[in-house]
């Protein structure tokens, strides 16, 4: 058998690198009927059924799994938000910051058409993520600000691009590697949403060793499932403070003595950010109710 990697599926069939040729192969019954998926970045054994043709028999084990977009074994995430056109949405923001911490991924946060708008305003936006302790990475495809960054990030690792759609996400990775020819759409003037030009989630390779991931866009993400008292473990900027509350679990609400909730009065942490965080932990709650 052969050993290679998933770069993509779609309708029923799985295309697979081997030895920098992509084979097409499909399911063994036992998966189907076990009901397991196969996702990009999946390394698998396949058997060998005619000229690049296989069937994948195996599934090696994975490191990390991201839900949505559905995609495994990647090693950080680059989650993608326009400054405008559409507006910058950072409490889906937020919600993909959470997803990848509970995934275990390194999230790198990429502001993209810097060209839109003032220089205010950008760092205005930048400043709120790297003071909670994220890498952030302003840039424009237009202006190719920050590409030369974004491309030193993505070396040596596998990479997702995420975010929503109309942020930029294949118009960024268009201009990190032009030979990737990932098709663009313009931003709906009635919606305020960019249209989803990315259809399915697919491997691509920037140079040996180094792979991304373009994934459909999407507007809306659930908060993985997690016991609520870690979920301040999630935002970075809690975790100095955290310790510091009087209540071990303390949900950082209506706690008395809380660390995290004096860190927000004396301005240490992002009120916005904080907001988040407590929508966040209700849509917990709501769902601890139901179950």
């Amino acid at each position: 058998m052969q050993q290679g990697t998933v770069v993509r599926a779609y309708s029923g069939f799985y295309y697979v690198e081997i030895d920098k040729e992509v084979w097409e192969c499909r399911l063994r019954g036992k998966f189907r009927l076990s009901k397991q998926t196969v996702l990009p970045g999946d390394r698998v054994k396949v058997r060998e059924g005619g000229k690049k043709t296989g069937v994948i028999e195996e599934i090696l084990p994975r490191t990390t799994v991201l839900d949505r977009p559905q995609v495994a074994n990647v090693d950080q995430v680059v989650i993608v938000m326009a400054c405008a056109d559409p507006d910058p949405q950072t409490d889906l923001l937020d919600r993909l910051l959470v997803q990848a911490e509970a995934a275990g991924l390194l999230p790198i946060i990429c502001f993209n058409k810097t060209d839109l708008v003032d220089i205010e305003t950008t760092a205005s936006l930048v400043k709120i993520y790297i003071d909670a302790g994220y890498k952030v990475l302003p840039a424009s495809a237009k202006t190719q600000e920050g590409i030369t960054e974004l491309r030193d990030c993505l070396k040596g690792h596998l990479t997702v691009f995420a975010g929503p759609s109309g942020a930029g996400k294949s118009s960024l990775l268009n201009v990190v590697h032009s030979g990737f020819g990932l098709k663009t759409g313009r931003v709906s003037r009635k919606i305020g949403r960019g249209r989803h030009t990315t259809r399915y989630a697919e491997l691509l390779e920037l140079d040996p060793g180094s792979l991304v991931v373009d994934s459909p866009g999407f507007s809306s993400l659930y908060i993985p499932e997690m016991d609520r008292k870690h979920l301040g473990e999630m935002f970075p900027e809690f975790l100095a403070y955290i310790e510091q509350c009087r209540f071990n679990g303390c949900l950082h609400r209506a706690e008395p003595d809380c660390a995290v909730k004096q860190a927000l009065h004396e301005g240490k942490i992002n009120p916005e950010r904080y907001q988040h965080y407590l929508l966040f932990l209700e849509e917990l709650d709501s769902r601890e109710k139901r179950y």
